[in-house]
C-alpha cells in the first residue's frame, strides 16, 4: 500500500484550515449584522436586572418541599 505524499497531506490540511477560517469569519459577520438589527433597550434599564429590587429578594417556594 502506497502512503500519501506528505506534501499532499499538508496541502489538504492547509485547505481545511482556510475553509474553517472562512466559515468562522462568516459567522462573525452574521453575528455583527444581528447586533445592528436588534432593538435598543430603554435608556438606563438593564434587561438582566429588570424586575429585581434592591435588598433581599423574596423567597420562591421550593417545588420539592412536601405539603404537610
Amino acid at each position: 500500500m502506497a502512503k500519501a505524499r506528505p506534501t499532499a497531506h499538508k496541502r489538504a490540511t492547509e485547505a481545511a484550515k482556510i475553509e474553517k477560517r472562512q466559515q468562522k469569519e462568516e459567522r462573525r459577520a452574521a453575528r455583527l449584522a444581528g447586533r445592528s438589527t436588534r432593538a435598543p433597550n430603554e435608556e438606563g434599564i438593564d434587561p438582566d436586572l429588570e424586575g429585581i429590587r434592591p435588598g433581599p429578594q423574596p423567597v420562591e417556594e421550593d417545588p420539592l418541599a412536601k405539603d404537610e
